[in-house]
């Protein structure tokens, strides 16, 4: 193509979930009450962990990162979704839909690493109890957390490099409520289809690696849960059924996004949704309803609050 025709492309048409101004007044007033909940749900898992001194331990140090990295999940794509069903025109700048792309993959790949580092505290306490508190220091769950931050800025690097490279011209329309790469690189000015195997490549190989080694983790867990006694294998599993619960419905989507992509429009909408709404919404309450500790620092967190309220 010759490089004189080609024009610069200053910003991308969102396509949203649908088309009906009826059906998108609805997803307005959801998603807007999911966007709430989430929010306030994590916050309120990280001031309880917080301020609570006996959920000062490395698996609450761990889970208020999670709320975290949940609640910036989300916060990347659902604000703009929500604002977008208000709008007939829904434009993205270009650096915005960089954005996007950045925090997306920082965050979720982030996430993930997190997520082994939460498998292996749980492989620590369960496995080699005896060495839990030297194995897994403050200062150790520390360096963990920051290592899970530094992978996840590496590969979204590694990715923001290629994308940023690539000439765009002609179509701007991204059949989606966000920018991410697999519908961003269809819209460059070259043959895009060895560069979208290679960029999926590149998610899919950070997604089955940390995938695997979470299966390895909880499958030493479950063998060891086998040969604990009855009330000490009641309490490990269902700390650890809560785990696997959410690396299931993190890792789910991710898999079908990147490692073996569907290409079917409204399938690939629902797991967009799914990671980024529905995931950091239900983390806070499958941690909650499973968790003894969590339940009963929130009932001395409410009497807290109604006693100093009727001291006022």
């Amino acid at each position: 193509m010759d490089k004189g025709n080609l024009s610069i492309v200053s910003e991308f048409v969102l396509l949203g979930l649908c088309h009906s101004w009826n059906m998108q007044v609805l997803f307005l007033i959801i998603f807007f009450m999911l966007y709430l909940i989430i929010v306030s749900g994590n916050v309120f898992i990280m001031i309880l962990i917080i301020t609570d001194s006996h959920l000062h331990s490395p698996m609450y140090f761990l889970l208020a990162n999670l709320s975290f990295v949940d609640m910036w999940l989300s916060s990347v794509t659902t604000p703009k979704m929500i604002t977008d069903f208000l709008r007939e025109n829904k434009t993205i700048s270009f650096g915005g839909c960089m954005c996007q792309i950045l925090y997306v993959h920082f965050v979720g790949g982030g996430e993930m690493v997190l997520l082994v580092v939460m498998a292996y505290d749980r492989y620590v306490a369960i496995c080699k109890p005896l060495h839990y508190s030297a194995m897994m220091s403050l200062q150790k769950c520390t360096s963990l957390v920051v290592t899970s931050w530094s992978i996840g800025f590496v590969h979204a690097m590694s990715q923001m490099a290629v994308i940023v490279q690539l000439p765009f011209c002609g179509p701007r329309e991204i059949d989606s409520f966000f920018c991410d790469i697999p519908l961003v690189i269809k819209l460059a000015c070259i043959d895009s289809y060895n560069l979208g195997i290679l960029m999926n490549a590149d998610s899919g190989v950070l997604a089955m690696t940390c995938f695997i080694l979470l299966l390895i983790s909880y499958t030493y867990i479950l063998l060891t849960i086998r040969q604990s006694t009855k009330t000490g294998a009641s309490k490990a599993l269902s700390t650890c059924t809560a785990h696997i619960t959410v690396v299931v419905l993190f890792f789910g989507p991710c898999i079908f996004i990147y490692v073996w992509p569907l290409s079917i429009t409204w399938v690939d909408k629902f797991l967009a949704v799914f990671y980024s709404v529905i995931t950091p919404l239900l983390n806070p309450a499958i941690y909650t309803l499973r968790n003894k500790e969590i339940k009963d620092a929130m009932k001395r967190f409410r009497s807290y609050y109604m006693h100093y309220k009727g001291n006022i």
